[in-house]
């Protein structure tokens, strides 16, 4: 189950996803370093999570600034 569905995060003000974005990149900060000081992480998979949610406040946030909606980026227009 993902940490944020799209929904969610367009249900969301500028603000509060610029503070989840903080929240999360930082977790993963904290979760790399631990694998890089050779400690064992609890959950390899909340890495990936933490990712593709990071990724995905990326894009609705870059879909704001283009004014575009969701499904309206390239390769997605009418042939």
């Amino acid at each position: 189950m993902p940490l944020l569905r799209m929904e969610q995060i367009r249900a969301m003000s500028p603000e509060e996803r610029k503070k989840k974005l903080d929240e999360l990149m930082a977790e993963l900060m904290r979760l790399k370093a631990m694998i890089a000081a050779g400690g064992a992480v609890e959950n390899p998979a909340r890495i990936r999570e933490l990712r593709r949610a990071i990724a995905r406040i990326l894009t609705v946030q870059r879909e704001e600034e283009l004014g575009i909606g969701p499904g309206e980026g390239r390769g997605r227009g009418k042939l």
